[in-house]
């Protein structure tokens, strides 16, 4: 199966905590197609009290069967790139939405839809037109099952295998069964 490797740096921003028990933390803030000469974690600018920080450079692996998702990605009214973060580290950057809505899912985890830098998004259409397979859907419709010796037949129970009828909760057999 085809896949690209596409390297976008992350670009982290940390703000002051709300209050006295909140720690201080870097959320994922833009995306850059060039690779910056900083290591991971080094202080890009202040303004205040806010901080930016570069969070390196990380790879969008892109995979052919999974072309159709980057199709709706690229549609969407805002293409974006999800950043997933445990703590400040960087875990996944994805350009698949809907493993970013299934990452977005977990509550111990940051994850941010960035904008896609142009540089970033024409790669990825190229990826696109290079290995895009367009898949029919075939509604699958039942085949009645008419034959009593055709093994997708119903099995048909007479009406003493239908229920079995107890009197209460000692087991007792129905009265005038017996």
């Amino acid at each position: 199966m085809p896949r690209q490797v596409v390297r976008v740096a992350v670009v982290g921003v940390s703000h002051p905590p709300a209050n006295v028990w909140a720690q201080r933390r870097v959320v994922p803030a833009a995306l850059m197609a060039d690779i910056p000469a900083l290591e991971a974690g080094a202080l890009m600018s202040t303004q205040g009290d806010v901080h930016t920080y570069y969070m390196g450079d990380h790879a969008v692996v892109l995979h052919s069967g999974e072309t159709a998702h980057y199709i709706d990605n690229l549609r969407a009214a805002q293409p974006s790139l999800w950043v997933s973060c445990d703590g400040d580290q960087v875990r996944l950057v994805t350009a698949d939405p809907y493993e970013g809505e299934a990452m977005a899912s977990d509550p111990e985890r940051v994850v941010e839809a960035l904008p896609i830098p142009p540089a970033v998004a024409a790669s990825i259409d190229t990826f696109i037109q290079a290995h895009h397979v367009h898949e029919v859907f075939h509604k699958r419709k039942r085949v009645p099952a008419t034959s009593q010796h055709d093994p997708r037949a119903p099995r048909i129970l007479s009406d003493r295998e239908k229920w079995v009828q107890t009197r209460g909760k000692a087991g007792l057999p129905p009265r005038g069964s017996t």
